[in-house]
């Protein structure tokens, strides 16, 4: 891999693990949290970068992380310190009103990543799926909240795990995995889920409210995973190349 890329893409991790550590740190003092969320949410922000690092050679033959990327990181590090508060007992209104808030600002980040993407012709394989992979993060850290802060039932989580469920299965079937046209509902689709479960973390939507938007919001999300499933089955020479592999 190019040297200078994994330079210049350290040089963004870096700054965003001390936001990431600074942002925690205040939230606990704050609202006194244990400061085991500063950790928690470094934690998962390291693990979830790790796991992506494979991908990072597919961003050539660009040698700077980019201003797009940049977005998208800080989009990871939001979502990390929601992680942060993952088993806290309890959720005040001034903190789910933050919570909501901060999602909301990941939300609109997520349309920022991909103008920059396009006005600076950034373009790349990675670019793509780190913004993929971190809308898929960002849907399942909110649908842990909102379960968590008893907001909807356990069922909710389904929203965080279809995505994740729909890459075991390509283990099975690799037909699965085959690129799938650009498509606007897909895109509507996630901005809906995100936006739908931030509302839910407000403290003004009481249940059953929150259930019966989260439960709309599921049935589109699972409609859209079964749309793309019957368009990759009704692709025949993907599956006969996968049974002559």
């Amino acid at each position: 891999m190019n040297h200078a890329l994994i330079f210049s893409t350290l040089l963004h991790i870096i700054p965003a693990q001390l936001l990431l550590a600074g942002s925690a740190w205040i939230l606990a003092r704050v609202f006194q949290l244990p400061a085991s969320i500063i950790g928690q949410s470094l934690a998962i922000f390291t693990g979830f970068l790790l796991a992506l690092s494979p991908f990072l050679d597919q961003h050539q033959p660009l040698t700077r992380f980019g201003a797009a990327n940049a977005v998208t990181l800080l989009r990871a590090g939001i979502a990390a310190l929601l992680a942060g508060l993952l088993g806290q007992p309890a959720l005040m209104p001034e903190l789910a009103c933050l919570l909501a808030a901060l999602a909301g600002l990941a939300l609109l980040l997520d349309g920022v990543d991909g103008w920059l993407a396009r006005r600076r012709r950034i373009h790349s394989p990675f670019g793509a799926r780190f913004d993929m992979e971190v809308d898929a993060f960002l849907i399942l850290i909110l649908a842990a909240l909102v379960w968590q802060f008893d907001k909807a039932g356990v069922w909710v989580m389904l929203s965080g795990a279809l995505r994740y469920g729909f890459v075991v299965m390509g283990w099975w079937w690799p037909w699965l995995n085959s690129p799938l046209p650009p498509c606007r509902r897909r895109q509507t689709v996630c901005v809906i889920q995100t936006a739908v479960l931030a509302l839910c973390l407000a403290p003004l939507l009481i249940p059953p409210i929150p259930a019966l938007l989260a439960a709309g919001a599921l049935g589109l999300l699972m409609l859209s995973f079964a749309i793309d499933i019957a368009w990759l089955w009704r692709q025949p020479k993907l599956r006969w190349s996968d049974k002559e592999g």
